[in-house]
């Protein structure tokens, strides 16, 4: 197939990429694989619309997450002090393969499966306060603090900080233009409040993830002779303090978002598709699969996190110069005819193995087992609880976060 280094052009409103994105998507996805675009940030991309070549591409090497390799001018993504910046989500291996490896044991199967219970006590708790009300904005009395609740249980975060927690990450996961200072100061008022904690988890550690990562670090770097403000020359199972940070900030912000996001969406797909929330009605077994169709066909993330080409790359005939900003729409993907039939219909028995909606690679998403396992109880507690759930507002009147990257509702108003 010839090479360009133009991509193709197809006309649309960034802006639509919020309002309606699987709409614009479908359109980008049959005019060509590659496209060429400004974002509503105004800083150009390449964007990626077909499976095949997102699923190729997010498993690349020559793609790195490294903002070091971009070229000026282009997309980089959330800007961070370097205490925060210095997380999975910016780095390539070997410091991505080491600090990976740090922190998954704090993610597998058995430990994930653990959790299982205290969280159907957590949602079942949140479903108690609002069961007399008849009505209630999902979002904010039940999908934003499950998840807060859990991840900051998991951290060893005080059950006094979470409301300010959901604040903060809300500012980061969608700023308002209209007042940008919210950013920066949220972003600064979490630095502080994890040097804090940090410093509280080594005098006093407890029996959760942040005291146990605080522990991996202080061993190991006592081994090795190490000075604080060290970040040159880290070993193969240490952190440098700055990592420290920026991993606890990363696990609280990307358990909060991608989870609430996944039981919104998904309950939101439930409701407007009738004969799907009656089959899972009838047969819970299919709660575990079914969450894996909920999360093809609306996930939490349109876009996954940007890559920067480490030479130039050619992905569905299109040439990519190095350094520039290529951002891989998994939304796009999920629903690409050429890999699931009907791509637009929910279907809970379908197999959707295979999905992009939490990634793929070596940056598939850490938390993905936590995050279905927290979907799939809000729904079946949900189920459970409400046998006559239903949208309390017309479809049309539901409003999305203002963002291209993440897809997650603001409100979703139910009556029970």
């Amino acid at each position: 197939m010839p090479t360009t280094t133009s991509g193709h052009s197809q006309p649309f409103d960034p802006a639509e990429l919020i309002d309606d994105p699987h709409t614009v998507y479908a359109r980008l996805r049959e005019a060509g694989p590659v496209h060429r675009i400004t974002g509503t940030d105004g800083l150009p991309a390449w964007l990626v619309t077909r499976y095949a070549d997102v699923r190729r591409a997010l498993a690349d090497p020559r793609l790195a997450l490294d903002k070091r390799n971009a070229r000026p001018g282009g997309y980089q993504g959330l800007a961070l002090p370097p205490a925060l910046d210095a997380n999975l989500l910016n780095m390539d291996p070997p410091d991505h393969t080491r600090i990976r490896r740090l922190v998954s044991q704090a993610f597998t199967p058995r430990r994930i499966e653990e959790l299982r219970a205290p969280i159907r006590r957590i949602a079942d708790g949140l479903l108690d306060a609002i069961a007399p009300l008849g009505r209630a904005d999902l979002i904010a009395s039940y999908a934003a603090p499950l998840p807060v609740t859990v991840i900051c249980d998991l951290l060893g975060v005080a059950p006094a900080d979470r409301r300010d927690f959901r604040s903060w990450t809300d500012s980061l996961i969608t700023p308002d233009p209209a007042q940008p200072s919210r950013a920066r100061e949220a972003v600064g008022i979490m630095l502080g409040y994890f040097t804090h904690l940090i410093a509280d988890k080594r005098n006093y550690p407890a029996d959760d993830l942040l005291s146990a990562m605080i522990a991996a670090r202080d061993e190991n770097h006592s081994k090795v002779g190490g000075g604080e403000g060290d970040g040159e020359g880290v070993g193969k199972d240490r952190l440098s303090e700055d990592e420290l940070m920026s991993l606890a900030f990363l696990i609280l912000f990307a358990g909060y978002e991608n989870t609430i996001h996944l039981i919104g969406n998904a309950t939101l797909a439930l409701l407007t598709a009738p004969d799907q929330l009656e089959a899972l009605r009838a047969d819970r077994s299919r709660l575990s699969s079914a969450v894996s169709e909920l999360a093809r066909h609306d996930g939490p993330a349109a876009l996954a996190i940007r890559r920067f080409p480490l030479q130039d790359v050619t992905i569905g005939g299109v040439t990519i110069p190095a350094g520039e900003t290529v951002l891989l729409s998994l939304a796009a993907a999920n629903r690409d005819p050429h890999q699931f039939a009907d791509p637009d219909h929910l279907n809970i028995t379908r197999d959707a193995t295979g999905h992009l909606a939490l990634g793929h690679g070596i940056h598939y998403c850490l938390g993905a087992p936590l995050a279905r396992l927290e979907t799939e109880i809000a729904l079946a507690a949900l189920l459970d609880r409400f046998p006559h759930l239903t949208l309390d507002v017309p479809p049309e009147a539901l409003r999305w976060r203002p963002s291209m990257r993440a897809r997650g509702l603001l409100t979703l108003p139910v009556r029970y």
